[in-house]
């Protein structure tokens, strides 16, 4: 009998032997399984289920797992690797299709300087920096962005300027409120010059309605303004690329004590009168041509100028130049009390994040071009757009006979049509502009080349039999009286790094002045500082992503057409809401957005009326900012001593003023770092009194996969991508806030004029951003953290960042009082640390705290929020058990030197607290006369000896820089 041969082939293998080995989930949480059992056993609690149970209340808790799609694959993995999701979503970016695009209207392409992007904005010690309000650890980005500040002012003339804006339409926007604001609310109307931007204009028209302020659209040149007017919007150029003389209209708006806002183009700038030399009080616009993508929208940086009488009505942050306590010259954000969080009700913008990153990139292009570098760009453009123009005519259409910069509105001769030269367009990978009578646009800029013009002629050439004109360099036609005359960006700043190792190491020279994730956590509570994972940030810049214009035909990105489905469902799920809007691009936006189709609700119902917004006192200062910018009336709610909503106090103020009632703004887990039990009944109350509850988003990162807004009973809530979903914090921007809502409320999610997003609905509120999907490039981020961490992977981060909180809280509480924990001694993702007492007891400030963690390594925690003389620590999911334990060890160890200092051991005035940070100039000078070592002020613990990261800067003095504002390169001598 013959036997069977043997084989070496063995058994089945389970499917999950053949899992990825690069997943993502034990990449972005921290702790592992081994320290995750040591961390429950310090807090005292079995199991992650148990310290779940005891810090989250049951009743809010989700009765069924997440259900979110496209993290297995047809193998049957549970969770992709992130190879496999980063070749997924090269599957989706391939639909994308990159067209020539010449359709302009602020959006442009632009030559990104290869140093720029890769020691930029793909360097991680840039993008995961916070905004700099410690500003010892933050030298570096203040210098950068005190650049781009002085590269606008110079541009525009006007001397002071902000350090970035969100887009050019909602700059505009605060800039009309700025207008309104310096007329104390007495003048509620504003005029917008007809040939503006469209995106631009409704965007306005979006802030206006709600604020009471009445739009008038016209011509300037025959608009006659009446004492109701406040100020007035023009564009310069013109929206169709005309440069026309304001003077004249800046004349009649002063007269009648209104301003005048000019939007302007950067670049023709370097060409053109700047607005302040004609009577602008206000310039707005996008750095975006400044070597920023274009990215399906954004994000960019806009920028805002002003003159000094309107300095303090400025919306967004002021770099300004102070001296530190060894009377050097430091950085710093000036006049911060204009800021939202303290204006809060009073405040005349909820601006938050902006776009740091992007102003520094847009500021180092202007470095490494310099003025005649830019002149040159700008040169350049204008010639090719007038032999563009001089060949069209000789084709026979008409293009105009007035002055142009890099844009032509072009009307079509006998023997041609729009709809022929789209199509051939079409053909040709070219996109132009559309304008309703028939006429075609087209912007040229820094990208296009010779060809690329004769390109252009060959299409409006169509079936002439004549040959096409060849183009050369045209002659200038902006008339002498609109060319600029005089010189800018003089400082030595933007005449130094014109060589690539020149800007590579100045580049590096200012990061290495700031303290990042690449240093060491940042345990900023209500910021949700978590991993920003390579895989997430590398499609940012593949430019099937980012060289796309935001009004590009359908056809062309129907890849980001996928991707905003997929991640609007999988935000649908994990809020629990009927749909997202991904337009607002910046958390501020989001809020704004949620209150304003909150508003468009009770409007359509008949009850416009509604319009007192109940805040907690413990929210943060965007939330009353918000609700004044959607022209709401602020009614405080208080919150008990447990630091829970007052719910008494709540009901009492919502029954007062049922009538009225819009809404209700929370923040769930509460800004005091607890699961609030009575969550619930607080939604009721407001619903009960006609009123809708918005959850603002900031403290998500406690909700995914255990509860969400729309469990809970929320009506509208943002989400902040830049936290909860791994956008970076880019140093103060850029950030994105989409709004999710219940299913009655999406009917009025914001539209555009231009291009209409999917998810607006059949009643939608105007746009809130500029592009009809805000800063869409980035979102590519959020989708990659999504997809590869799957719903498994999402609960298990959120379970993590409430174990670091508890774990760190309960390492702390021997040294430091835990302020508000639950009835089990919980708190959620985060924790407030009381330092109050060291003041009496020590002559400790909270600052001196704060000042004494960066010679630990260390930036502060959130300080004197929403608690003043404390510390709110969030540690996020993504931080080992080893970098929580060195943070208490700081922590721990400056409690020691406070008690060294109350128990008289210590000097009260001359320690290493009241002398923090100490930097490397100070402790290596000859003369050392401090009652303590150089040893104790510079490595006071052991870790330092094997990485230190030395301040710039001594302590710096806020309040001589308020007394002495300077905003630009000069420096204070220039300024005595």
């Amino acid at each position: 009998m013959l036997q069977k041969p043997q084989t070496n082939i063995p058994a089945a293998t389970p499917v999950e032997a053949l899992a990825p080995t690069d997943t993502f989930i034990r990449r972005h949480i921290g702790p592992s399984d081994g320290d995750v059992l040591a961390m429950l056993a310090e807090i005292g609690v079995p199991s992650m289920d148990a310290l779940i149970t005891s810090a989250v209340p049951e009743s809010i808790r989700l009765p069924a797992p997440l259900r979110v799609e496209d993290t297995s694959n047809e193998h049957g993995y549970s969770t992709r690797g992130e190879s496999e999701t980063l070749a997924s979503l090269r599957r989706i970016a391939a639909r994308n299709v990159l067209h020539r695009s010449y359709i302009g209207m602020g959006y442009v392409d632009t030559l990104v300087p290869g140093v720029i992007q890769r020691n930029i904005l793909e360097n991680p010690a840039w993008y995961t920096a916070y905004t700099p309000y410690q500003a010892e650890v933050a030298q570096g980005r203040l210098e950068a962005l005190l650049n781009f500040q002085t590269m606008i002012s110079d541009l525009t003339g006007l001397p002071v300027a902000g350090s970035s804006l969100l887009d050019e339409g909602t700059a505009a926007a605060e800039a009309m409120h700025m207008c309104v604001s310096a007329a104390d609310n007495a003048r509620l109307a504003f005029f917008v010059a007809e040939d503006c931007h469209p995106q631009t204009l409704a965007v306005i028209e979006t802030r206006a309605k709600w604020l009471g302020v009445r739009i008038e659209v016209g011509n300037p040149s025959t608009f006659t303004p009446t004492k109701d007017f406040c100020g007035a919007l023009v564009q310069y150029p013109t929206t169709d690329g005309r440069i026309e003389c304001y003077r004249d209209f800046a004349k009649r708006m002063h007269d009648v004590g209104a301003l005048l806002v000019a939007a302007c183009d950067p670049l023709a700038l370097t060409m053109l009168a700047p607005p302040a030399s004609w009577g602008a009080d206000i310039a707005v616009g996008s750095a975006q041509r400044f070597g920023v993508p274009m990215g399906f929208g954004g994000p960019h940086a806009a920028f805002i100028a002003t003159v000094e009488a309107h300095v303090r009505k400025l919306p967004g942050r002021i770099i300004g130049v102070s001296r530190d306590a060894h009377g050097n010259r430091a950085l710093r954000m000036a006049i911060q009390t204009r800021e939202q969080h303290i204006k809060r009700d009073r405040a005349t913008s909820n601006i938050c994040t902006a776009q740091v990153l992007l102003a520094v990139m847009a500021g180092m292009y202007g470095v490494y071009h310099g003025p005649d570098g830019l002149r040159r760009i700008a040169e350049r453009v204008h010639a090719l757009t007038a032999g563009l123009a001089r060949g069209l005519a000789a084709l026979g259409h008409d293009v105009g006979n007035g002055a142009f910069f890099d844009t032509l509105r072009v009307r079509l001769g006998a023997g041609q049509t729009a709809s022929n030269v789209h199509e051939a367009a079409a053909t040709a990978g070219i996109n132009l502009r559309h304008y309703a009578d028939g006429s075609i646009g087209i912007t040229l800029d820094e990208a296009t080349s010779q060809a690329d013009v004769n390109g252009l002629l060959r299409l409006f050439a169509g079936a002439q039999t004549k040959s096409v004109p060849m183009v050369t360099a045209g002659a200038s036609c902006i008339p002498p009286v609109f060319l600029r005359s005089t010189a800018f960006m003089t400082n030595p700043v933007f005449h130094s790094y014109h060589g690539e190792h020149e800007l590579l190491r100045y580049i590096h020279r200012l990061v290495a002045k700031d303290l990042s994730l690449v240093h060491s956590m940042i345990t900023l509570g209500s910021c949700t500082m978590k991993l920003n994972a390579t895989s997430e940030m590398v499609p940012v810049t593949w430019p099937e992503f980012g060289q796309l214009h935001p009004f590009a035909p359908a056809e062309q990105w129907r890849g980001y057409a996928e991707l905003f489905r997929s991640l609007e469902s999988w935000l649908c799920e994990i809020t629990g809401y009927a749909a997202i809007s991904l337009q607002p691009n910046a958390g501020s936006q989001g809020e704004y957005a949620g209150l304003l189709v909150i508003r468009a609700y009770h409007e359509h119902r008949g009850e416009a009326h509604r319009d007192v917004c109940l805040i907690p006192v413990s929210a943060h200062g965007t939330n009353p900012a918000s609700a004044v910018v959607a022209g709401m009336k602020v009614v405080p709610v208080g919150c008990d001593a447990d630091g829970n909503i007052d719910v008494q106090d709540l009901e009492a103020k919502a029954t007062a003023h049922a009538g009225a009632l819009a809404a209700c703004m929370i923040t769930y887990p509460s800004t005091h770092g607890v699961f609030e039990e009575g969550i619930r009944k607080v939604c009721d109350i407001v619903h009960k009194h006609g009123g809708q509850v918005y959850m603002d988003g900031a403290n998500m990162n406690a909700q995914v996969g255990l509860t969400s807004p729309g469990h809970i009973g929320a009506d509208v809530c943002h989400l902040n991508l830049h936290k909860t979903f791994c956008i970076p914090h880019g140093g103060g921007g850029p950030g994105m806030g989409p709004i999710g809502v219940a299913e009655h409320l999406r009917d009025f999610l914001p539209s555009h004029p231009v291009l209409r997003p999917d998810s607006a609905g059949r009643h939608a509120i105007g746009p809130i951003s500029a592009a009809p999907y805000g800063s869409a490039s980035i979102l590519v981020i959020s989708w990659m953290y999504i997809a590869m961490m799957g719903a498994r992977g999402l609960r298990r981060a959120t379970e993590v960042a409430i174990l670091n909180a508890n774990y760190m809280a309960t390492r702390l509480a021997p040294h430091y009082t835990i302020l508000y924990t639950n009835a089990h001694g919980r708190c959620a993702h985060e924790f407030i640390v009381d330092c109050r007492p060291f003041e009496k007891t020590a002559g400790v400030r909270i600052d001196d705290v704060a000042k004494r963690l960066m010679d630990y390594g260390f930036h502060a925690p959130t300080m004197s929020w929403p608690v003043p003389g404390t510390l709110m620590i969030e540690p996020t999911e993504s931080e080992s058990r080893a970098e929580l334990d060195r943070f208490c060890d700081a922590l721990i160890a400056i409690r020691a030197e406070i008690k060294a200092i109350e128990e008289g051991r210590s000097d009260r005035n001359d320690n290493p607290l009241r002398n923090a940070p100490h930097t490397a100039a100070a402790v290596s000078t000859d003369a050392w006369t401090h009652g303590y070592s150089r040893e104790q002020a510079a490595y006071p613990a052991p870790w330092l000896r094997e990485s230190k990261f030395w301040p710039s800067v001594g302590r710096v003095d806020n309040p001589y820089g308020d007394r002495n504002l300077v905003c630009t390169c000069d420096g204070m001598d220039a300024h005595r």
